[in-house]
């Protein structure tokens, strides 16, 4: 039977259900895995929450300094988010010999070279799996089970707390306000009272960030990531999008091509026939694309503390399993890409238009004129309205083009005031 001794930093709502399913858990990983693991110490400033999980007070650590001392720890489990005091503490028990797993994405995304230079150097462990996706085990799949192929792109729903919002305002018919909604996520504790990370897309782009790098095989920092939120989400974009054969998402979309590597965050409409379209409220979801195995879709819980620790003590299992022969990037870890990775900025998509027209003859044909210009073709299009306000509201989706050209043919419609205004422009999906 082969002990493992680890430590939790950060008792909140993940650090409870790690220790939660370690405690219960804990004769079944005997039988199972032959793996005696005992969590020895605890970091939370919080003493009074340490004691209501049952923990002893002889293990309630005062300082990182006794945990990195203590020789019965052999793994040290972060979960306590944020870059500082986060990363001080995850060095310094790398450079004290002690492997790591850890939930926090924005560490990992923005650090993980300067984390990974120190495992290496230590020879230990450096696991991440909760920090995407919680209990979905995506960065696994990616590092073991999909290796025999390219992946050529991926496309996923991982941000719980958006994908809540927008399943609500969808399920409303439109009825329902982004601001309405936040409101009531926040009660629910969905989201945070301050959910910028969240609406602005940022979480998504540290996961995209992450996940990429491994499907890709080379760094895609997150200062490569396109990114836009959900704040100005507006209802009626739903409705004429389910008209349309559409459903609103929060798209992090990675493409790996041959003219270079394309990475992006955004509200996106994707046809409601693709798997995709299906997941909703606080689920996730990545659709993977690889060479040899096709379409692979991973679904479940994206966060929770039981759901996230689920990935956390698999990656502690995993660790211990190990007996120090550990694998790290498979990419070289620096902070900025590799000079040779191309990225694809003016990307490729079709889009979805909704502009307010004056209502007169030949307007429509002026917009179409400017379309025409640019290289924009029309797939699918709604005009509605009697005329009697004085406009009208005219809906596109056009075919494939480059996202350049349509911010160039939206500004030259806006800049007139003969022919129409755009509201709103959405990447589309089919």
């Amino acid at each position: 039977m082969k002990k493992v001794g680890v430590a939790i930093l950060g008792l909140g709502v993940v650090g409870g259900g790690t220790y939660k399913i370690l405690e219960e858990h804990k004769e079944f990983y005997k039988k199972a895995h032959g793996l005696d693991i005992t969590v020895e110490n605890v970091l939370e400033l919080r003493k009074e929450r340490a004691l209501e999980l049952g923990i002893s007070e002889s293990k309630i650590a005062s300082n990182m300094a006794e945990i990195c001392s203590n020789p019965d720890v052999d793994i040290v489990i972060e979960v306590m988010g944020g870059v500082e005091p986060a990363k001080t503490f995850v060095l310094a028990a790398l450079n004290a010999g002690k492997s790591v797993v850890t939930s926090n994405k924005e560490l990992f995304c923005k650090y993980s070279h300067e984390l990974e230079k120190a495992a290496r150097k230590k020879n230990c462990g450096l696991y991440y799996e909760a920090s995407c996706v919680g209990g979905v085990p995506v960065i696994r799949a990616l590092l073991d089970n999909l290796q025999g192929n390219k992946i050529t792109s991926m496309m996923g729903i991982i941000n719980g707390t958006t994908n809540y919002i927008l399943t609500k305002m969808s399920a409303a018919n439109g009825g329902v306000s982004y601001a309405d909604v936040l409101k009531e996520a926040q009660s629910l504790g969905y989201a945070e009272a301050n959910p910028t990370a969240d609406v602005e897309g940022y979480d998504a782009s540290y996961k995209l960030s992450i996940l990429s790098s491994l499907a890709f095989h080379t760094k895609i920092p997150f200062s490569k990531v396109y990114r836009e939120g959900i704040t100005n989400v507006a209802a009626e974009d739903i409705v004429y999008g389910k008209q349309l054969g559409y459903v609103l998402k929060l798209l992090a979309i990675g493409k790996n091509t041959d003219k270079g590597i394309e990475v992006r965050v955004h509200p996106t409409l994707i046809k409601s026939s693709h798997p995709l379209a299906s997941v909703n409220d606080s689920y996730n979801a990545v659709y993977i694309t690889g060479d040899a195995v096709e379409d692979v879709m991973l679904y479940g819980r994206g966060a929770g503390a039981l759901p996230t620790g689920s990935a956390i003590v698999g990656d502690v299992i995993y660790c211990a399993k190990q007996n120090q022969n550990y694998q790290y990037s498979t990419f070289n870890n620096t902070e900025e890409a590799d000079p040779s990775t191309k990225f694809i900025d003016n990307f490729k998509s079709a889009y979805y238009i909704r502009m307010t027209a004056v209502d007169r003859t030949g307007v429509l044909s002026k917009v179409s004129a400017v379309f025409a210009r640019y290289g924009i073709s029309v797939a699918q299009m709604i005009q509605e309205g009697d005329g009697n306000s004085g406009e009208v509201p005219l809906i596109f989706v056009t075919h494939e083009t480059k996202e350049n050209n349509v911010k160039k043919a939206i500004a030259d419609i806006n800049s007139t005031n003969d022919i129409a205004t755009v509201k709103s422009f959405i990447r589309v999906v089919e």
